[in-house]
C-alpha cells in the first residue's frame, strides 16, 4: 500500500532535499508531493504579539492553502506550515507531523493530540550553525570588529581604537555567562573552552556535564551570572518564565561594560529597557540576531545606536543545517511507517 506524505518547504528547507533524504530512508511505498514557500523572501507571521492562529507563532502561509495542499495525505513535513485545530479538523487522514525545526511553534500541539496526531520536532538541527555564530557575535563586540568596520566604511580611521582606554578586551580576560544549557548552549561552552574564558551557566532544568564541571565550568543562580560575567549570552528558550526575563531589572544588575548577546529569541528580552541601557551607557554594548518584532521596522531606535551590531536573524543558517534536519525528519518518517517509536516526539 502507497503512503501519502506531503512536505511543505520553503527557500531554505528546501523541500527538494527532504523528499531525496526521505525517498532513500522509505524506498518505493510513499507517494510524495511537495510545496515551496517563499520564505525567507518573504516575511511569516509572528505572533509573539499577538497570532491570527491562536496558539500558533512563526509560521507561514495561508490556512486554507495549506489544508488544500495536504488534503489527504496520512504525514506532512513542513518547516513553517500552520496546522491550527481548525485545520486538523478538516484534515482527518492526518496522522503525522514532522516539523523540521527545534521548537513546533507553528503547530497546535494540543490539538494534534486531540487528533491523535503524532508531532516529532528535529531538536539541535542548527545547534553547531548557531554556537559557531555566537562566538563570532562575541568577538565582534570584544575585539571592537564592528567599529573599525563601521567607521572605515564612513571613511574614518579610528587610530583611537589602539589606545588603552578605547581597544577591546580578549576572552582569554573575560567571564562569559551562558544563559540555556541545552543543544545549543553546551556547544557554546565547548568552544569557548579554547579561549581560555571563565565560564558560568545558568540553567534551571540541566546539569553540567561532567567534563565541564572538571574543566572549571560553574553552574550559578541568573542572578549571580548577570552580576559577574562580562559577556552574557542567550540560548533559553522562549516560555512564559524567560519572556521579557531579560529586562529593567536584569540589566541593573550587570557591570557597566558587559555585553548582550542574543541569537536566540527576541521575546526573551525587554527591548525598550534594552535601549535605555545601551542609550545611557549602562551596558557596554549589544550583538542581536533576533528582534522583538520581525523584520525589524527601519525607525526602529535600536537601529540608531552606535554600540550594537544586527543581523537580520541568520544565525542558525546553514547549508548544513538543512540536511541535518531532513536526516532527522526523514528518519523519524521511517521510524512512524515502520512502528517504530519516534525519537523526537512533542
Amino acid at each position: 500500500m502507497t503512503t501519502s506524505i506531503a512536505i511543505v518547504g520553503d527557500r531554505f528547507m528546501l523541500p527538494s532535499v527532504f523528499a531525496e533524504r526521505i525517498s532513500a530512508a522509505c524506498g518505493n511505498s510513499i507517494n510524495i508531493r511537495t510545496l515551496e514557500q517563499p520564505w525567507p523572501d518573504e516575511a511569516m507571521e509572528h505572533g509573539y504579539a499577538g497570532s491570527p492562529l491562536e496558539g500558533l507563532k512563526e509560521y507561514m502561509g495561508q490556512p486554507d492553502e495549506v489544508a488544500a495542499f495536504i488534503g489527504d495525505a496520512a504525514l506532512l513535513v513542513t518547516h513553517l506550515a500552520p496546522i491550527s485545530r481548525a485545520m486538523l479538523e478538516r484534515l482527518p487522514n492526518l496522522r503525522f507531523i514532522a516539523v523540521s525545526r527545534g521548537g513546533p511553534v507553528n503547530i497546535d500541539l494540543e490539538a494534534a493530540r486531540d487528533h491523535d496526531v503524532l508531532v516529532v520536532n528535529t531538536p539541535g538541527r542548527n545547534a553547531t550553525a548557531v554556537a559557531e555564530f555566537t562566538i563570532g557575535a562575541i568577538l565582534s563586540e570584544t575585539r571592537l570588529i564592528r567599529s573599525g568596520h563601521e567607521a572605515l566604511r564612513a571613511g574614518e580611521w579610528r587610530g583611537d581604537l589602539y589606545r588603552a582606554d578605547r581597544t577591546g578586551r580578549e576572552l582569554s580576560e573575560m567571564t562569559v555567562g551562558i544563559v540555556g544549557y541545552g543543544a545549543i548552549g553546551s556547544r557554546v561552552v565547548k568552544l569557548l573552552k579554547a579561549f581560555g574564558c571563565r565560564l558560568l551557566v545558568t540553567d534551571p532544568y540541566v546539569q553540567l556535564s561532567a567534563q565541564d564541571r572538571a574543566d572549571g565550568v560553574e553552574h550559578v543562580a541568573l542572578g549571580e551570572l548577570l552580576a559577574r560575567a562580562d559577556v552574557i549570552t542567550l540560548h533559553a528558550r522562549v516560555t512564559p518564565e524567560t519572556t521579557g526575563f531579560i529586562g529593567r531589572d536584569a540589566l541593573a544588575r550587570v557591570k557597566n561594560d558587559a555585553i548582550l548577546i542574543n541569537t536566540a529569541r527576541g521575546p526573551l528580552v525587554d527591548y525598550e529597557a534594552l535601549h535605555d541601557a545601551l542609550a545611557s551607557g549602562r551596558l557596554g554594548g549589544a550583538m542581536l540576531d533576533t528582534f522583538a518584532v520581525e523584520p525589524a521596522p527601519p525607525d526602529w531606535p535600536l537601529l540608531r545606536l552606535p554600540n550594537v551590531t544586527l543581523t537580520p536573524h541568520i544565525a542558525g543558517a546553514s547549508v548544513r543545517t538543512v540536511t541535518i534536519a531532513a536526516e532527522q525528519a526523514a528518519e523519524e518518517v521511517r521510524r512512524f511507517l515502520a512502528g517504530e517509536p519516534p525519537l523526537n516526539p512533542c
